[in-house]
């Protein structure tokens, strides 16, 4: 699209870089049309990243009492574990559905830095979390380099937030 009519469907320059979040409208789009996908079987999804998560980092199970002694086939059974699940992808799909008020989603990846802060979790757990979602991403939505650079620069956005209080003294 040309000139005024970019600028119209954009909301303003498409590649005008937002100050908080780091990330231009063009990227906040594609970030968010490639969620869709994954959203769409939210459970599904968020069963099979953390399953893929604990195969590959088993010492990151011990976070999760509930299925500490189960197999990854008993995990779907377990009501906890799939509330976790429901948590997690719920603030994920917040996170992207509002990327467009970044302010907003700092302050929400605060509360998820607060929140992990008091169960321990460090900050090399979260870059696991990220290795394991990149290469599911790749795998499964076959995401182009233009995508996955807006994805880590979305990611990097939020760690940064997170880190901002998992990492600091009470």
């Amino acid at each position: 699209m040309g000139g005024w009519l970019s600028y119209l469907w954009w909301g303003g320059d498409p590649e005008e870089v937002n100050p908080v979040s780091g990330l231009t409208r063009r990227e906040v789009h594609a970030v968010q049309k490639s969620w869709a996908p994954v959203n769409k079987n939210s459970v599904a999804t968020g069963t099979e990243l953390l399953k893929r998560f604990f195969r590959a980092y088993p010492d990151a199970k011990d976070f999760f009492k509930m299925i500490a002694k189960l197999s990854e086939e008993e995990y779907s059974d377990n009501f906890q574990f799939k509330a976790h699940v429901i948590n997690l992808m719920a603030a994920l799909n917040q996170a992207v559905t509002n990327l467009n008020q970044p302010e907003v989603v700092a302050v929400m990846m605060n509360k998820i830095g607060e929140s992990h802060k008091r169960r321990k979790i460090q900050e090399q757990h979260f870059h696991d979390l990220k290795e394991v979602i990149v290469k599911m991403f790749i795998e499964v939505l076959k995401l182009d380099n233009s995508i996955l650079g807006a994805w880590g620069k979305t990611v990097g956005f939020w760690y940064k937030h997170i880190f901002e209080t998992l990492n600091t003294d009470r």
